[in-house]
């Protein structure tokens, strides 16, 4: 049996059916996904993010496959470790460039040890480990990775690290009144007030997707999601070419939320599409309505997935202001291997401490769970 591991820079030299599936039917793993990225130039070396993506071929085949960029800032990760590259500095030791396997700009879980089994995925993480020791990296890490990916990284070596996010899960509700009336009173009360403030205002809403998403759609996504960042003092990660290559090559996957004032829109979300689950993404407005952030972004999002049967809404990174919204928190996971032991030792107890205080905030999100104590109704994910 012939069996090779390679290192590609770009990934459109590696099969694109074959890469596909093994992609689990992730649509940020998807092969466009990763070619918009660095075609673009979002996702390059100019940016930081220096493609390696790792194969392992069988017989000719592809076998498995693990997304890999050697980076040279921590930007655009969501796990945030500039603590530790301070803390290498200030002993006069290089934390950069780093080995990441991620997404890039993307902190939504999914597979990252790309392979059909177990015996493949820890053979990828094993390679990846050594990569890294071969190059003298400081270290590398795994971001949102799947369970299945996790027990993989575990018998390759790597420590894991704990955070929260807020996701919506589907417990078969009807419509919009059956899912607010799982709520409590206090709660279902507010939520009905933050709702109105929208419709007081004359916005209405459209959801736009596959083939009815037309350039005057994307024209105005994008005007939106730039005036985002610039408010908050950041140029954007992603250009307009990029979005323009996720509308040609997987528009199936896309799900605009539009609000309209007087028929003109003023705000735009962009969820990405899973055949079981809706993932928020970008989003921006042109001015400012009370509530509509929230509308927008949440709850027309949680209106989608009841209508078309989606079994989740992930909302991404941060964001207690989404438990009241009736996302509740779930454990969101890291895997950091450091090849100087002293580090990973000091690393190793540091995240032990964290995670202590990761389910303490856990427990303390769970308590302030929207929902009606009732048996049957959700009030937290662990």
């Amino acid at each position: 049996m012939s069996e090779q591991f390679s290192l590609v820079e770009h990934i459109s030299d590696i099969n694109a059916e074959q890469w596909n599936s093994l992609a689990q039917g992730h649509p940020m793993l998807r092969h466009e996904f990763f070619v918009a990225l660095q075609e673009t130039g979002c996702a390059s070396a100019q940016t930081g993010w220096s493609p390696h993506f790792l194969t392992l071929h069988r017989n000719g085949d592809l076998a498995a496959a693990m997304p890999l960029y050697l980076k040279y800032h921590s930007r655009g990760e969501y796990v945030f470790d500039m603590a530790w590259a301070r803390a290498f500095a200030e002993h006069g030791l290089r934390y950069y460039p780093k080995l990441l396997s991620a997404v890039p700009f993307t902190p939504v879980p999914g597979p990252r040890l790309l392979a059909r089994n177990h015996e493949d995925r820890v053979l990828l993480a094993r390679q990846a480990i050594e990569l890294a020791a071969q190059n003298e990296l400081s270290s590398l890490h795994v971001l949102f990775p799947m369970e299945t990916d996790m027990a993989a990284l575990r018998e390759a070596g790597f420590i894991f690290r704990e955070s929260i996010q807020f996701h919506w899960h589907n417990s078969n509700y009807r419509d919009m009144d059956d899912f607010l009336s799982r709520f409590n009173q206090k709660n279902r009360k507010k939520l009905k007030q933050d709702r109105k403030r929208s419709l007081q205002a004359g916005v209405t809403f459209r959801w736009i997707s596959g083939d009815d998403i037309n350039d005057d759609t994307l024209e105005f996504f994008y005007a939106c999601y730039v005036r985002t960042y610039f408010e908050h003092g950041n140029p954007p990660y992603l250009n307009m070419e990029f979005f323009q290559r996720l509308v040609a090559a997987m528009p199936e996957h896309l799900v605009f939320v539009v609000a309209y004032q007087e028929n003109a829109p003023i705000a735009c979300a962009l969820n990405i599409q899973s055949e079981d689950a809706l993932y928020g993404r970008y989003w921006g407005a042109t001015k400012f309505i009370s509530g509509l952030h929230f509308e927008t972004c949440y709850m027309q999002a949680i209106e989608y997935c009841i209508a078309k049967g989606l079994n989740r809404f992930e909302g991404g990174a941060q964001g207690e202001h989404k438990l009241a919204r009736g996302m509740l928190p779930v454990r969101t996971y890291s895997a950091h291997w450091i090849r100087d032991a002293r580090y990973a030792q000091a690393i190793a107890d540091f995240l032990e401490r964290e995670t202590v205080a990761i389910d303490e905030y856990a427990d303390i999100l769970e308590e302030h769970s929207p929902f009606k104590k009732t048996p049957g109704n959700p009030v937290g994910v662990t």
